[in-house]
């Protein structure tokens, strides 16, 4: 059956960034497929919900408590996670993001702490965990990206040329760890999380706009990049490695309708 190559039955997974949005929405939709997944972010009370709801519906989850730009954390993380669970399978590589900042504005420091922030952690948790993957036999890397890694916008230079970077890395990282390790990343267009949501109600018109330059014409939802992920995790992709998935409502030029270029 099609369906069952869907599923991730006996699979642990980690997903980093796990309390809030597409971290949430992923966490939650590889346990529905199956896999037992372990829920790391900063915020203790919103992994702690995500587990909760995870095991409310009988399924198996462990909140970490992690700050990705900590090696320390991140090694705890899959500490952990071997000893609850005794395996990896997949690692969904979600925490990021940098604030907008025009170019002569940004700093150094804050261009290289976007990079670190967006590359660097997805890098130093796939070098620890890569090692358990190839023990069990292989797995599968999700890295979360954006649609600003190929699209233009003012003021993302930081976060725009990181997101590239690990769309890159993606590749080579791929082509490295064929054929056990499948490594893709999906470039997320707009979602309407938690960061984007109060904008959305604030300003109707802005909702608007945004759908009307999306040729899909809605906003997206976590559930749509779960759905992606689950895929990717899954051996329905058993053919799939080194991609980069644009799941944005088939947007071909940037569809943010206001001008931040004074930031």
């Amino acid at each position: 059956m099609i369906l069952e190559r869907f599923r991730l039955t006996d699979k642990v997974a980690i997903v980093t960034g796990a309390g809030r949005g597409i971290g949430r929405g992923i966490a939650l939709g590889l346990a529905e497929a199956g896999a037992s997944v372990v829920c790391a972010a900063r915020t203790v009370a919103t992994i702690d919900e995500v587990a909760q709801a995870i095991r409310g519906a009988s399924g198996r989850a462990l909140a970490v408590p992690c700050d990705v730009n900590d090696r320390a954390q991140l090694e705890e993380v899959v500490a952990r996670t071997l000893k609850e669970f005794g395996r990896i399978d997949v690692v969904v590589n979600n925490a990021g993001g940098s604030p907008p900042s025009g170019a002569l504005k940004t700093t150094e420091k804050a261009f290289e702490q976007a990079f670190h922030f967006n590359v660097t952690t997805a890098f130093v948790l796939t070098r620890l965990a890569a090692p358990h993957m190839f023990e069990v036999g292989g797995g599968a890397i999700i890295n979360i990206s954006s649609a600003l890694s190929h699209l233009v916008e003012k003021p993302f230079v930081a976060y725009g040329t990181a997101k590239a970077a690990l769309n890159h890395m993606t590749r080579l990282l791929a082509y490295e760890f064929a054929p056990r390790i499948r490594v893709n990343a999906i470039a997320v267009g707009s979602v309407e999380t938690d960061a984007l949501a109060p904008f959305l109600k604030a300003r109707p018109d802005l909702r608007t706009k945004m759908e009307e330059m999306t040729p899909m014409k809605r906003i997206g939802t976590p559930e749509d990049i779960a759905a992606a992920a689950l895929y990717l995790a899954s051996p329905a992709a058993s053919w799939v490695t080194g991609k980069v998935f644009e799941v944005d409502g088939g947007t071909f030029a940037s569809n943010w309708p206001l001008d931040l270029s004074g930031i």
